[in-house]
């Protein structure tokens, strides 16, 4: 008997110590070694401040950013005699003489003046988004051999640790951005009393002074906007310590004979989140405020509450996978190679899925900014493409796990800044087309810009805002918040105006298509051998189109208003340029089925109604279908890291699970390379940042998405469960926490690919249909309750 016990306590043992791993590979990112380069450094945020450990354990560098820090300011980049050359290029693309048309729109209908720099704005008006700096932390004996070197980010408690042995003490690093406080912490401690002799510095290498009183390190400067002066800002480092002294010595300070440090690091600027623009309260008092409120608190205390906070959002969608007792003691880059090697490794995904939530929930907080091309993080002062808001999908794509994997309310700062471009993009739309409502075209920053960009194959692109508008849409499917609709329902109507005063009529089929706009970034090559990007009436403007003016018809019913607008919508619907199936047997990316001049380009435009619009469906349109699926074929699996995140979502939305796989795979490929790829790049860095390259967030979001379409869809008026499982994943697992259409949320587990339980949560209550193991099941729900399928 008593050996039976000790049996059954060894196996008891054994199992939470499996499930225990199996959990820390899901939610650890691991190194065994210091950072070189940024793309080996744990970030952490709270959404207004970010820090990255880069681990150093002689010369530590913590990278830090403020997500209000922008060189630049407001411009005024309309031109205001544009709207005289629309007729004229209008008339020259109905003449098919596409050539003459661009050269006009080149020399007329661009931004005035220095647009966005080319992507390299950082001393002109429009501005880029920079680092704020670095701090320092330089150990007295760095020279000496360090031991048991670890270096992990928890996603779970948004933590990260440095851990190594030297000189016979144990010496631990932490690192948390916190939620509640609105600080960044950091904690260094020694096994052995008196072990932190370190001295602290602040750095950035332009436009800022550093100095040092008796226990704090201050830094303020102000970047440029344009030939003028602009954002200023502001940072202090303040270090608390148990044992020891803490000296300063000109702009550093050096603590000495410490066993315990705490270091407090506030930032602020002087942009103003309500209005947008720049104030003047000094940045230097906010913080020095920020750190006043934590002058008696404890860091345990700290990093318990921000926690708890952080946790709210991450503890709300949980993905689990059988755990693989290989991958233990491995470090991430170990597992990226070994995965790329094509050895099993189920946790992998699911540590990429939980590393998306966790970035968007560090670097997206209502009421301030939403994330840029970088998120939060960077280190350079001229960040690439300006670590702008990039309207013709990558803004859109950083957004795009909010609502499926229960973030909804992260999106606010998206849907907030969308309708603040209706203002600035009401004078642009009446500047170059003289139309009703507002317009954004392909870029933006903090200070609203909404003007085209400055090049003809890019800049001219005119639905960048009403895809914006496809978000507050999207919310209110997923929430059913009819105040929430009301609220933003102006936003959408503005941005269906603008399409509906370009509307002209091409002569060929009589169709209704927009003019002059092109098909984001991409070249087509007419049959008299022009390669160009002008164009009237893309695939991609005419499924936007479609969903936004659907969109304004249904919001127009449901709030009981503007039914006579409604009616316009809809006598217009009919009439617009539908999808056209080519020659070939692929979706026409244009009016006119022309070659691409790139066939794989990693932009898919004309397959936006598949993906992240759901008029093109397996179910209602098949053949549009196959047409889609000719398309990705010719297309290809390469790309950018964001391309090959889209086409996971086209994938699974075909409910190819094996294919959706495959690109997840590649996006999962261990990137080394640092500069600017547009093809044949993608993957991801050792610490799962997504690899353009170079580093661009919105690849780890929209991977994210694609997983949570793998799992759940709810476009077909149902909810479909496992609608693309790859059979890889088929075995066994399980996830609760992702939401559906409806105001529905869905817990569910699987094994040997059939569903074998699930629960329904209704947030708002009304019929609910689900598809689970190919049987439609629909029941009545009431608010707030749940419901279990017996399977």
């Amino acid at each position: 008997m008593h050996f039976a016990v000790r049996t059954i306590a060894t196996t008891t043992l054994l199992l939470l110590t499996g499930a225990l791993h199996a959990q820390r590979a899901a939610i650890t990112v691991v190194f065994d070694t210091a950072a070189k380069v940024f793309t080996e450094s744990l970030p952490l945020g709270n959404g207004r401040m970010g820090a990255m450990m880069y681990g150093s354990t002689g010369k530590e560098r913590i990278a830090l950013n403020e997500i209000s820090l922008w060189s630049g300011g407001e411009q005024d980049a309309d031109s205001r005699e544009a709207y005289q050359y629309l007729k004229p290029i209008q008339d020259l693309l109905l003449a098919g003489k596409n050539r003459e048309a661009q050269a006009l729109l080149q020399k007329h209908f661009i931004a005035k003046g220095e647009g966005s720099g080319f992507g390299s704005g950082a001393h002109v008006k429009y501005g880029c988004y920079q680092a704020l700096g670095d701090l320092f932390i330089e150990w007295k004996d760095s020279a000496m051999p360090v031991t048991e070197y670890t270096r992990q980010l928890d996603l779970e408690n948004a933590k990260a640790v440095t851990r190594f042995k030297r000189n016979g003490q144990q010496i631990k690093e932490e690192l948390f951005a916190d939620f509640v406080n609105d600080i960044i912490w950091i904690k260094l401690s020694s096994s052995g009393k008196a072990g932190i002799d370190a001295r602290l510095s602040l750095y950035r290498k332009e436009h800022a002074t550093v100095t040092a009183n008796a226990n704090q390190l201050i830094m303020q400067g102000q970047l440029p906007s344009g030939k003028e002066k602009g954002m200023r800002f502001a940072s202090v480092v303040q270090p608390v310590i148990k044992d020891g002294k803490i000296t300063a010595e000109g702009n550093v300070l050096h603590i000495e004979g410490a066993s315990e440090c705490w270091i407090k690091i506030a930032a602020a600027t002087n942009f103003n989140w309500n209005t947008s623009q720049l104030i003047a309260p000094d940045p230097l008092a906010q913080c020095l405020h920020y750190l006043s409120a934590t002058k008696a608190m404890q860091y345990a205390v700290a990093e318990s509450k921000s926690a708890a906070a952080y946790q709210k959002y991450f503890n709300r969608c949980r993905w689990q996978m059988p755990a693989n007792d290989a991958v233990s003691g491995l470090t991430t880059i170990q597992r990226l190679i070994r995965y790329n090697k094509g050895e099993q490794d189920l946790a992998l995904p699911v540590l990429y899925f939980n590393f998306g939530r966790y970035l968007l929930i560090s670097s997206s907080r209502p009421g301030l900014l939403p994330a840029n091309l970088q998120g939060l993080w960077a280190t350079e002062y001229q960040t690439p493409w300006n670590g702008d808001y990039h309207l013709n999908i990558n803004i859109q794509m950083n957004y795009w796990l909010a609502e499926t994997t229960n973030l909804s309310s992260l999106a606010e700062p998206l849907h907030r800044f969308t309708k603040d471009l209706v203002i600035p993009g009401e004078k642009t739309a009446k500047a170059y087309y003289n139309a009703k409502g507002w317009v954004a075209h392909v870029i933006s920053n903090p200070w609203h810009y909404t003007s085209p960009g400055e090049g003809a194959e890019w800049g001219s692109t005119l639905t960048g805002g009403a895809w914006l508008c496809e978000h507050i849409w999207e919310h209110y499917r997923f929430t059913k918040d009819t105040a929430f609709l009301r609220t933003y329902f102006p936003v959408l109507k503005g941005a269906a105006q603008f399409l509906q005063s370009v509307l002209i009529r091409e002569p060929k089929h009589g169709w209704l298509v927009t003019a002059p706009s092109n098909s984001p970034e991409n070249t087509y090559i007419t049959p008299d051998g022009f390669h160009g990007q002008t164009a009237m009436g893309p695939a991609i403007d005419m499924q936007i189109c479609r969903e936004l003016f659907n969109a304004c018809i249904h919001a127009s019913a449901i709030l009981n208003t503007n039914s006579d607008w409604s009616k316009e919508l809809q006598q217009l619907l009919p009439q617009l340029a539908p999808d056209q199936v080519g020659a070939a047997g692929d979706l026409n990316e244009w009016l006119d089925d022309w070659k691409d001049a790139e066939p794989q380009h990693r932009h898919v435009s004309h397959l936006y109604g598949l993906h992240p619009y759901d008029e093109i469906s397996i179910v209602r349109t098949p053949e549009l279908a196959k047409a889609a699926r000719k398309t990705l074929a010719d297309r290809g699996d390469g790309g950018t890291g964001w391309s090959k995140a889209w086409k996971i979502n086209f994938w699974a939305r075909l409910g190819d699970g094996d294919h959706a796989l495959i690109l997840l795979n590649q996006l999962l490929k261990p990137v080394t390379r640092m500069g600017i790829v547009m093809s044949g790049g993608g993957g991801t860095y050792a610490n799962l940042f997504c690899g353009h390259p170079p580093f661009q967030i919105d690849g780890n979001f929209g991977g994210t998405a694609g997983i949570a379409e793998m799992l759940i869809q709810s476009q077909e008026h149902y909810i479909q469960l496992l609608p693309a499982l790859p059979a890889a994943w088929s075995g066994s697992g399980s996830v609760k926490g992702l939401c559906a259409r409806g105001g529905f949320v869905v817990d569910m587990e699987w094994k040997e690919g059939r569903v074998t339980g699930c629960k329904i949560v209704s947030h708002a209550g009304g019929e609910c249909k689900i598809m689970v193991n190919q049987k439609l099941i629909s029941f009545p729900t009431i608010k707030g309750q749940s419901k279990k399928i017996s399977l």
